[in-house]
């Protein structure tokens, strides 16, 4: 395929006339006779004095630092003196509080230079590092082809990261990989397609669509400083609602479920995919989102993708993605949105030997941990340690017909009578409905049910953004430690 230039990027991406370069002349030092003529051969075959550009454009009028690499220029390989001009860049982007795009295109180190050009990977990362601890975004664009210690370093370090269609990406190129090991890569592995299959990347897009996602991530990350009260939502008086026909109605296959509440959403977000370390699904979805005047991390798990309506589980791949979306949450210091919608987790031997128990117990401790305020809303079916995983948060919802459940109604009936026939007097007993909930104060809030179905997104979005606005308001109620000491209290009582 062709390449698309360092050149080409930024004009695509950056608008007409923006771009300011930050680059000085490299310095190279004491180098061969024969490595200084390649130099300047690449320098007078490209136009640019190294493999990477570094500098600063506007998208949509918003400034933006930009590090791009250069393939042309020597297969777009790290030395020293490129290493040092990314460092820079990186640093500058951070001193100045800007979100930073990089666009390798490398085969990984430069060979002239071995080893301590290879270690410089380390400081490239250092200074990604730095520029996360500032909570500033880190976006990532790997082009064709991206390999070697540029892909195991900086190049998979985005907080989101994309990929041109049909690019080269991998370890170590496919020719390397060959001759290193005498076993050919199989055709297709090394691809950005299957590198989204398999969730290690977030998307792939053309040069031309980056533009659109880099204006739609940063104009969602720019929050007004003095946001306003929301419409706040109806106030739900307990009125003793059935509890097994608010079950039977979370059931209906016409009910939405998070997917919907993502795709109102769809305009005003980025997605996620995958855990980035191979592992993806449908079960969860996760999004950076605006959701009124504030960005959030917004994890739905979405009932309709999960048996027995769909084909994916939830499995502990989908916690994992969770997790890693909850991280990336308190990287960027906005809140965590969590909807549950579940008939249950995956129940299978792959579930119980990929640690579907300890998935649970480590999404349940990365939601109380984060340090950033925490919303959750259960939508509906809140079905076992699926649901509990991602009920913890500075304030907990639920719709007035959703529910909240150990097992699934028919299984705590076959429990205790052997039989599925006492489900819904089990679920009666068991406290498992939003009033019950709000009672034993499991839940802070019951969100008043709309009477057309398909408002139930719009309502529950609603039900959020006043939430949102509240903790804002009311910071004593944000945070690990009250999270750590409300549920203690809940257990406890008068002793916490």
């Amino acid at each position: 395929m062709s390449r698309t230039s360092a050149k080409e990027l930024i004009h695509s991406v950056l608008d007409h006339d923006s771009y300011i370069s930050w680059d000085t002349p490299p310095e190279h030092g004491d180098i061969s006779a024969e490595y200084r003529t390649a130099l300047d051969r690449a320098m007078q075959k490209t136009g640019v004095d190294e493999a990477v550009l570094t500098g600063e454009g506007t998208v949509k009028g918003k400034r933006v630092a930009f590090i791009c690499s250069e393939f042309s220029f020597l297969g777009g390989s790290i030395g020293a003196a490129t290493a040092r001009r990314i460092i820079h860049g990186i640093e500058r982007a951070t001193r100045e509080r800007l979100p930073l795009l990089i666009s390798p295109t490398s085969g990984g180190t430069r060979m002239q230079e071995g080893t301590p050009a290879f270690a410089m990977m380390v400081s490239i990362t250092t200074a990604v590092a730095r520029h996360k601890d500032e909570h500033l975004p880190f976006l990532v664009y790997l082009r064709n082809p991206t390999t070697g210690g540029v892909m195991a370093s900086w190049g998979s370090s985005g907080h989101f990261t994309f990929a041109e269609p049909e690019a080269l990406l991998g370890f170590l190129g496919p020719r390397v990989v060959e001759l290193t090991t005498g076993v050919p890569m199989p055709d297709g592995v090394q691809t950005s397609e299957n590198l989204f299959e398999h969730g290690i990347i977030d998307g792939v897009i053309s040069p031309e669509e980056l533009r659109g996602s880099v204006r739609r991530t940063i104009d969602i990350l720019t929050t007004n400083k003095e946001p306003s009260e929301p419409k706040p939502v109806a106030v739900v008086e307990l009125e003793g609602r059935d509890t097994w026909e608010a079950i039977l109605r979370t059931r209906d296959v016409a009910r939405p479920g998070g997917g919907a509440i993502i795709e109102a959403l769809i305009d005003r977000s980025v997605p996620l995919s995958g855990t980035g370390d191979g592992h993806r699904g449908l079960a969860i979805q996760a999004r950076l989102a605006r959701i009124g005047e504030r960005p959030v991390i917004l994890i739905a798990q979405d009932r309709h993708n999960q048996p027995p309506l769909g084909q994916d589980p939830m499995g502990p791949s989908s916690l994992r993605f969770a997790q890693r979306a909850i991280r990336l949450a308190e990287s960027l210091a906005i809140p965590v949105v969590t909807v549950i919608d579940t008939a249950g987790a995956e129940l299978t031997q792959y579930a119980e030997e990929n640690a579907m128990a300890g998935e649970i117990a480590r999404t349940l401790t990365t939601l109380l941990d984060v340090r950033v305020p925490t919303v959750s809303l259960i939508l509906g079916q809140g079905c076992g340690g699926g649901a509990l995983a991602l009920l913890p948060a500075d304030r907990a919802m639920a719709m007035h017909d959703a529910w909240l459940s150990p097992l699934p109604p028919e299984g705590a009936s076959a429990i205790i009578y052997r039989d599925t026939d006492h489900a819904p007097e089990m679920m009666e007993e068991q406290g498992v409905s939003a009033e019950a909930l709000l009672t034993t104060g499991v839940i802070d809030q019951i969100i008043e049910e709309p009477s057309d179905l398909q408002a139930l997104p719009n309502r529950a979005l609603q039900a959020i953004e006043h939430a949102l606005w509240t903790l804002e308001t009311a910071p004593e109620r944000v945070g690990r430690d009250q999270r750590f000491a409300h549920y203690r209290s809940f257990a406890l009582g008068d002793d916490a």
